[in-house]
């Protein structure tokens, strides 16, 4: 008789191919440990998933001091492109939150800032937050968590580097382990830990990893998606169980509402078999530890 594992993927596999989809999945305790993983380190457009590490490193350079959480931020729609510095603007019709645009010419907190880009996922937010700390800063995020094929290399709406096919990319392994050492406290301390992860709980985009939950769940995440991918990363906190990581990446044809449907479907797989993944997980663990493996 299959094992829970081999049944989850069985059954991920058959959503991959009904649609067509490259499907990536991690799902694992919050000590960074695996329940199950597929194709984990397939490389996916970021989306808006960059949003979480970028968060990361603000709140690194706030406790390290090079940066006030309560500083102000003039708010701007005009960046340099990271090709030849060439000017690129940000439009509105772009963006997923009206509010930071209706605050152009203002002032605003850094932290202000960082609750747009996670709880709406603004992208005018999110290119302050990066002009802030510069993209080195982020990436030194994926790189404390081995996070080797994830990497913030522009902004958003940088169309100069997107013709010369510079982009974000990540994975879903990769992004668990941003998410795991976050709330593990290996990347903050556990204030900072605790306040980013309360707001990735605030995210309004319910349609992925939430979706196919039951209601009343509690999620922590921060989804992303573009024409070509929808992707969503969480923390799930079930009422008497422990917490769990859980990231569903893909990369489809699907339109958006399709696509969001497929990552919702697959986190409700991981779900329904979550208690036996671990228990497998745990019995693995104990067999390599008898065995001196």
């Amino acid at each position: 008789m299959p094992g829970a594992g081999s049944t989850a993927l069985a059954e991920l596999d058959r959503i991959a191919d009904r649609d067509g989809t490259v499907l990536s999945a991690w799902a694992g305790p919050t000590d960074g440990s695996t329940w199950l993983t597929r194709l984990p380190d397939a490389v996916h457009h970021a989306a808006s998933t960059l949003k979480l590490p970028l968060a990361v490193a603000v709140l690194g350079a706030v406790e390290t001091g090079r940066l006030d959480a309560d500083s102000p931020v003039l708010v701007r729609a005009e960046f340099s492109s990271v090709v030849g510095d060439r000017p690129y603007s940000l439009t509105a019709e772009y963006d997923n939150d009206d509010e930071p645009w209706e605050r152009l010419g203002d002032s605003v907190p850094v932290r202000w800032l960082v609750e747009r880009s996670l709880g709406r996922s603004s992208n005018l937010a999110t290119n302050l937050l990066i002009d802030l700390v510069g993209v080195d800063a982020v990436n030194q995020v994926y790189k404390r968590c081995r996070a080797d094929r994830s990497r913030l290399r522009r902004g958003i709406q940088d169309t100069v580097s997107a013709a010369a096919g510079i982009a974000n990319t990540a994975t879903a392994g990769d992004l668990c382990a941003v998410l795991a050492w976050l709330v593990n406290g290996r990347l903050l301390s556990r204030r900072s830990a605790d306040w980013l992860e309360s707001v990735l709980a605030t995210n309004v985009w319910r349609d992925a990893i939430p979706a196919g939950l039951p209601a009343g769940t509690y999620v922590a995440d921060k989804p992303g998606w573009i024409d070509e991918c929808c992707h969503d990363v969480a923390v799930i906190r079930p009422v008497g169980e422990p917490a769990f990581v859980l990231g569903i990446f893909t990369t489809t044809t699907l339109d958006e509402q399709a696509a969001h449907a497929v990552v919702a479907e697959a986190a409700g797989v991981v779900w329904r078999h979550r208690v036996a993944l671990a228990r497998e997980a745990h019995q693995l663990a104990q067999q390599l530890a008898e065995s001196g493996g």
